[in-house]
C-alpha cells in the first residue's frame, strides 16, 4: 500500500513538473534567437489527438517477450504541447488502451528452441499512463511559404502508468487481473503535415519500454510494446500568428527580401518623380517668356511687350535713361573695374544671394554700363561637387541673380546677357580644395 502512495506522489510530482515548464514563457534576451520566437508573434501551445494500434511487436524484435503471437489492439490519447524554439517542443502526453500476446512461452525442446502453449494468452489494460517528452523537428520543408508543410520530428521521454495484466491458462508466477503502476520510457518518430494554418495531421510510431518484468504479467526482462498512431493537432492563440514549429525562417526571409524590394523600387520611381518635377520647375523658372532679359523667376512682371526697358524685377522703368548710341572703347581702367568686381563678389553658401560686401564693387560695374553704354555676358560657373543638374541651376541662378542687381541700379536689362555652365568648364583642379574654390565664380566680359 506504502509503495503504492508513494508511486502515486511521484506521478502527481511529474505532472506538476510538466505544467510549472508550460507556465514558463520562452525567455527574452535581447539579441538572443529566443527573442525572435516570442510568444507575442507567434502561437507555441499546441493540443492534440490520436488513435492507433497498439502492439507487443516492436521494431526491436521480441527477444525479451514471453509469447509467439502479437494481437493488435486499438489505442487512443492525446498530448499538451509547449514549443519552445522552432525545432524544440516539451510535450506531456497521455496514452490508454490493450496490448495482447498469445502462446505463452513454456519450455525448450531438446534442440534448445523454444515451445510455446496453445489456448494462453496475455491480456494487459493500460488503465492510463502520462509521460513528458522533448520533441526535436529535424527538418522544416518548404522554402516557398512562411509555414512548413513537412515536418519530420523525433521524441523521447519518461513517463508513469497504471496497468494490470490477464493471463489465460498460464502456469506462473505473474497474478491475474491486479494493477500495477511503474514508470516507462518511451521513444519515437513522425512526421507533420500541414494541411491549413494552425492544424497539422500528425503520424508516429511510439516505442515504450517499461521498467517493469511484470507489465504482461509473466516473468521475464523489461517489457516494451508499440503504438502506431495517426491525430491532428490544433494550434491555440490568435489565427493572425503562425505556429512556431511550423515556422520557416528561409520562407520568411524571402518574404521579407521580396517587401523591402518593393519598397526600394517604390523608393526610387519617387526620387525619379522628384526629380522630373524639378528639373520641369527649373526649365520654367529660368525661362523668359516675355523675352525682357529677365528670368519668370525674377520677373514681378510678366507679361511686358516686347522692347520694354525694365528694372531688375522685371517691371517698366517709368523714367529711362537716354541710351548712347555710339560704341565706346574698353579701356584698361573700364576692366579693373569689372576685374574688382569679379574678385570681391562672394554668395551665401549653397544659394545665390549677394553678400553686401560685393554691392560697392557691382555699384561702380553698374555705373559703368550706364555712363558707357556697355554690353555684358555674365557666365556662371561651379566645381563638380554634388549633382550636375543641381550645379547648372544654382549657376544660373548666380548669373541671374548680378543682372537684377545691375539692373536694379539702372543698368540695361537688354544689354545683359547670364548664362549657367555649371561644372562644364572649370580653369582648375577639382580635386583641391583650391581648385574647387577658383572654379567656383562668375565671369563678367564687357563688349
Amino acid at each position: 500500500m506504502n509503495t503504492r502512495i508513494t508511486k502515486s506522489t511521484m506521478l502527481v510530482a511529474l505532472l506538476g513538473l510538466s505544467s510549472q515548464l508550460f507556465a514558463q514563457d520562452t525567455p527574452m534576451t535581447t539579441g538572443t534567437t529566443a527573442e525572435r520566437f516570442s510568444p507575442k508573434e507567434f502561437r507555441t501551445w499546441s493540443i492534440g489527438v490520436h488513435g492507433g494500434l497498439l502492439t507487443p511487436r516492436t521494431i526491436f524484435g521480441n527477444s525479451n517477450h514471453q509469447f509467439q503471437t502479437p494481437v493488435e489492439h486499438i489505442g487512443y490519447g492525446g498530448y499538451i504541447k509547449k514549443q519552445i524554439l522552432p525545432q524544440l517542443g516539451i510535450q506531456a502526453d497521455f496514452l490508454a488502451g490493450k496490448v495482447e500476446a498469445l502462446r505463452i512461452y513454456d519450455s525448450y525442446d531438446l534442440d534448445g528452441n523454444r515451445t510455446y502453449t496453445n489456448n494462453t494468452a496475455t491480456k494487459t489494460n493500460i488503465q492510463w499512463s502520462a509521460a513528458l517528452s522533448a520533441v526535436w523537428n529535424v527538418a522544416s520543408i518548404n522554402i516557398n511559404q512562411e509555414n512548413s508543410i513537412l515536418t519530420p520530428y523525433l521524441k523521447a521521454g519518461a513517463g508513469y502508468m497504471s496497468s494490470g495484466a490477464t493471463l489465460t491458462n498460464v502456469n506462473t508466477n505473474g497474478g491475474a487481473g491486479s494493477y500495477r503502476e511503474g514508470w516507462f520510457v518511451p521513444v519515437g518518430a513522425g512526421v507533420k503535415l500541414g494541411v491549413a494554418k494552425g492544424i497539422n495531421v500528425d503520424l508516429g510510431y511510439d516505442v515504450n519500454f517499461v521498467k517493469s518484468d511484470k507489465f504482461d504479467g509473466v516473468n521475464g526482462l523489461n517489457d516494451r510494446f508499440a503504438y502506431a498512431h495517426a491525430g491532428l493537432e490544433f494550434a491555440l492563440g490568435s489565427k493572425e500568428k503562425p505556429q512556431l514549429q511550423n515556422y520557416s525562417s528561409l520562407a520568411n526571409l524571402r518574404k521579407e527580401s521580396a517587401e523591402e524590394s518593393a519598397e526600394l523600387r517604390r523608393a526610387l520611381s519617387t526620387a525619379e518623380q522628384n526629380a522630373q518635377r524639378d528639373r520641369e520647375q527649373y526649365a520654367k523658372d529660368l525661362a523668359d517668356d516675355d523675352n525682357d532679359g529677365v528670368a519668370n523667376k525674377f520677373d514681378k512682371c510678366p507679361g511686358t511687350p516686347s522692347g520694354t526697358v525694365v528694372d531688375g524685377s522685371g517691371c517698366p522703368i517709368k523714367v529711362q535713361r537716354e541710351i548712347i548710341k555710339e560704341t565706346k572703347v574698353i579701356t584698361e581702367e573700364d576692366r579693373k573695374v569689372v576685374k574688382d568686381a569679379i574678385s570681391n563678389l562672394e554668395f551665401d553658401l549653397g544659394k545665390s544671394t549677394i553678400r553686401s560686401k560685393s554691392y560697392a564693387t557691382l555699384n561702380r560695374v553698374a555705373a559703368l554700363l550706364v555712363d558707357k553704354n556697355f554690353s555684358l555676358k555674365l557666365a556662371g560657373h561651379t566645381d563638380n561637387t554634388g549633382g550636375r543638374e543641381l550645379n547648372l541651376r544654382l549657376s544660373k541662378e548666380r548669373a541671374e541673380s548680378v543682372k537684377a542687381y545691375l539692373v536694379s541700379q539702372g543698368a540695361n536689362a537688354s544689354r545683359i546677357e547670364a548664362t549657367g555652365y555649371g561644372p562644364d568648364q572649370p580653369i582648375a583642379t577639382n580635386k583641391t580644395a583650391a581648385g574647387r574654390q577658383e572654379n567656383r565664380r562668375v565671369e563678367f566680359t564687357l563688349y
